[in-house]
């Protein structure tokens, strides 16, 4: 079993966004380990500057495991569409943020929707990478990086979910994100897929 390979007691998880936290922990809860929240501990968000996801995910590990001396796991994931060059990217959490306004899912979707107005494709595809460092001097940190495919729709579907889920097609189901229960998304997700990637690699 994974769980038997894993030395690890407890993990905490470097994000703030609720629904990211929620999802880890569903998928961490068979493993008996306990987890934390970045947010829990009351530690600030690290910055993003990179231009990559595992690179982003890997500065937010060892921020975060610096400041707690936790065992650490971040990721960094967005949304990229083909019509717009693979944007949002690495900005898709602060899509539609401004200078005197921050982003939210509702504001993000809006922009990614009228930027999408007027183009005929709409193939899509999440990112999820994934670092787990045990300390923040980690040398050899396990990194993974997945991804999901689909296509975005004009209006939205479901209720679960959160970020751009409502708009994120799957035509082998006919399903949007957000119309998944939540087992049925942490089994297909480029996070659920990245994580059980990476928990096989722990030794």
């Amino acid at each position: 079993m994974v769980a038997a390979l894993i030395p690890l007691t407890q993990l905490l998880i470097a994000s703030h966004n609720a629904g990211k936290v929620r999802e880890f922990r569903q998928l961490l809860a068979p493993l008996n380990i306990a987890v934390q929240s970045q947010a829990e501990l009351g530690i600030p968000a690290a910055a993003e500057p990179f231009f990559t996801f595992s690179e982003n995910a890997l500065a937010k590990a060892r921020h975060a495991s610096h400041l707690s001396g936790l065992p650490t796991l971040a990721d960094d994931s967005g949304i990229c569409v083909s019509a717009l060059h693979n944007r949002p990217g690495v900005h898709s959490a602060r899509y539609a943020a401004t200078e005197n306004e921050p982003a939210n899912d509702e504001r993000n979707n809006t922009k990614l929707l009228t930027e999408l107005k007027n183009q005929t494709n709409r193939a899509a595809h999440y990112v999820c990478a994934l670092v787990l460092v045990r300390s923040a001097d980690d040398p050899t940190p396990l990194m993974v990086e997945c991804r999901w495919d689909g296509e975005i729709i004009d209006q939205p579907r479901g209720f679960n979910g959160f970020g751009y889920d409502p708009y994120f097609y799957l035509p082998s189901l006919g399903k949007t994100v957000a119309e998944l229960l939540p087992a049925e998304k942490n089994r297909l997700s480029h996070r659920g897929q990245a994580l059980k990637q990476l928990l096989a690699n722990l030794a």
